[in-house]
């Protein structure tokens, strides 16, 4: 049997988890009467309910001779961890790019990592059928990406195929449209080489994941590189520091459709999963303990992004979480650092952590993590990572994609401008136009909201890492201020009714409050301190209009993203597996103007 390791690519959306669904059903992994869920790679709930793929996953499929590995990758640059880990176990990639849309910035990150590795692309357009597909200029753009990231002549020469990954169906570019995936499979069998690897040699693998098992421990997930496993043999664990430790193969397994199928032995070329080897991390090497050897870590790109974690001091706090002290948080992020080699953890003393990472959204999605496993925990305001170099402070810089009706395209070219952004491409179309620019990270912070109103919420945007830049300038992007409780208690809709002219509420009537809370936003700069906690008062003397209803806006319900890119720098973030909640980071009115009063002013 020829093992050929594939990873597939693409932006978020463009169809990929999709193309691997019609891909395990052709190749009759599933039983015939088996009820497969759309989207079956996407197994953690937060990929199901956010529509993209965040961990790096496995599968396989057979074909003929052949078996062919296949990891599903994240389309998101913020998860680069898991892309770099899973190109390391693959010999060729599928770039999947839709035909309307074409290469986008995640596209841009995962495709010059797997260029960098040397892997010769597959190029699948996808979505053939849309209304607006453009194939010859999408395969144009791709080819112009190639050679703007680097692209060598064996690399630019790929095959294109076109396909309906919805209808299980791709054939080559100029042949009629197919009825299955034949022609898929025939250009990986094609193009993709089989595994390398020497099945007589001492046998060496380098672990690219890790998953848990409740009756096996700790799984070690790699390719591997040379020779042969089998249950109950010896292994030596070598860390890149030199350290070693031996350890028994309990079990081994591969994979085969969604499962793991547990076998007598793994060969040379093969992605499988050991247990038995306890303690293991990513990053280290397995081997013969007669050939110990350690393979160099597989470099990460280093975090652009980091929030501060504390335990919750609110006077909520405790009701609503299982995890509330610092030792739960800081064991619950030990953990964590096992399997999100991108993540960094520095203890700041004082109960806090700051924790870095790829991007807000890597960082957002740990915090949605923890929420649901029962911590409650308080997070500040993301802020970029700078460095020094040659004297010279730099931040780091993203490409922005934008596509916008062309009515809004000025409105959205000065919002860009004024958040130090650079115009580096402008296609203007007949409706919609297209627009790239370079932006300071820092500077995109809070921008997703005023782009959707900025566009009715017809635009698409999206943005990945683009390397660093000098440091553009201090720049406000927040005008307005804060509503804050003054009164613990309910909010009444009297109170709210009254005030609804300061500001845009994010509570409803009947909402617990309590002094220091964050209950909406001001309409002009500085905070304002309010009480929603006081009702109307009753009387024996009716007068006109005294019993009218109150017709109250409805309130501003904020994401996990779009709270984290409110809150300023004297805010927090409460988290609870019930709620988000906004607050000071000093609570009490008087304390606060105190510490304002304290702060030095310029002039």
């Amino acid at each position: 049997m020829h093992y050929r390791n594939i990873a597939i690519i693409a932006h978020v959306d463009h169809g990929k988890t999709t193309l691997v669904d019609g891909m395990l059903r052709q190749s009759n992994v599933f039983r015939a009467n088996q009820d497969v869920v759309d989207r079956v790679m996407d197994s953690n709930a937060l990929e199901r309910e956010r529509g993209i793929t965040i961990l790096a996953k496995n599968t396989a499929v057979h074909w003929h001779d052949d078996k062919i590995n296949i990891v599903d990758t994240p389309g998101h640059a913020d998860f680069g961890g898991e892309v770099e880990r899973a190109l390391t176990m693959v010999d060729g990639a599928l770039l999947l790019v839709d035909a309307a849309e074409g290469p986008m910035p995640q596209t841009r990150f995962v495709l010059r990592k797997a260029l960098a590795r040397g892997l010769e692309p597959i190029l699948v357009i996808n979505k053939i059928d849309r209304k607006d597909a453009r194939p010859d200029e999408v395969a144009t753009l791709t080819f112009d990406l190639m050679v703007e990231l680097g692209a060598d002549d064996a690399q630019l020469d790929f095959p294109i195929l076109h396909a309906i990954a919805r209808e299980g169906r791709a054939w080559r570019e100029g042949d009629a449209p197919a009825d299955d995936l034949t022609a898929l499979f025939e250009t990986i069998h094609a193009k993709v080489p089989p595994a390398s690897g020497a099945k007589d040699a001492p046998f060496r693998m380098q672990v690219a994941n890790l998953d848990y098992s409740g009756y096996l421990g700790r799984l070690a997930v790699g390719r591997v590189l040379q020779g042969t496993v089998r249950a109950g043999e010896a292994v030596v664990r070598a860390a890149a520091d030199g350290t070693t430790e031996r350890a028994r193969v309990t079990k081994v397994f591969t994979h085969l459709g969604l499962g793991r199928t547990e076998c007598d032995e793994a060969e040379a070329g093969d992605i499988v999963a050991l247990s038995g080897v306890e303690g293991v991390t990513i990053g280290e090497t397995l081997c013969h303990p007669d050939a110990v050897e350690a393979l160099p870590i597989v470099p990460v790109d280093e975090p652009t992004v980091s929030v501060t974690f504390s335990p919750n001091t609110s006077p909520f706090a405790g009701r609503e979480g299982t995890y509330v002290t610092s030792r739960h948080l800081a064991d619950r992020l030990q953990r964590e650092l096992l399997t999100n080699v991108a993540l960094k953890v520095e203890e700041l003393g004082g109960e806090r952590y700051r924790v870095s990472g790829r991007g807000e959204l890597h960082l957002s999605i740990l915090i949605e993590t923890m929420r649901r496993e029962g911590y409650e925990f308080s997070v500040s305001r993301p802020e970029v990572i700078l460095r020094e170099r040659d004297g010279v402070v730099q931040e780091p810089v993203e490409r922005v994609i934008v596509e916008v009706p062309s009515t809004a395209m000025g409105t959205v070219m000065e919002a860009l401008s004024s958040r130090r952004g650079t115009l580096q491409h402008m296609d203007p179309g007949e409706t919609r136009a297209r627009l790239e620019f370079r932006v300071p990270s820092r500077l995109l912070f809070g921008f997703r909201t005023a782009f959707l109103s900025m566009t009715q919420g017809e635009g698409m945007l999206s943005h990945v890492f683009d390397g660093y830049e000098p440091f553009a300038g201090e720049a406000q992007m927040r005008s307005q201020g804060s509503l804050v409780a003054m009164e613990p208690g309910e909010a009444f809709a009297y109170s709210l009714y009254k005030l609804a002219d300061r500001g845009e509420f994010f509570i409803t009537p009947g909402t617990e409050v309590y002094v220091g809370m964050i209950l909406g936003s001001s309409t002009r700069p500085g905070d304002l301190n309010v009480n929603v906690c006081k009702n109307k008062k009753l009387t024996n003397v009716r007068a006109a209009g005294s019993d009218d209803n109150l017709l109250l806006t409805p309130p501003r319900r904020l994401s996990l993203e779009e709270a984290l890119e409110y809150i300023s720098d004297d805010e927090l973030l409460e988290v609870t597996p019930k709620a988000f909640r906004l607050r000071k980071r000093v609570l009490d009115p008087n304390l606060r103007k105190k510490a304002q009063a304290a702060v030095p002013t310029n002039g």
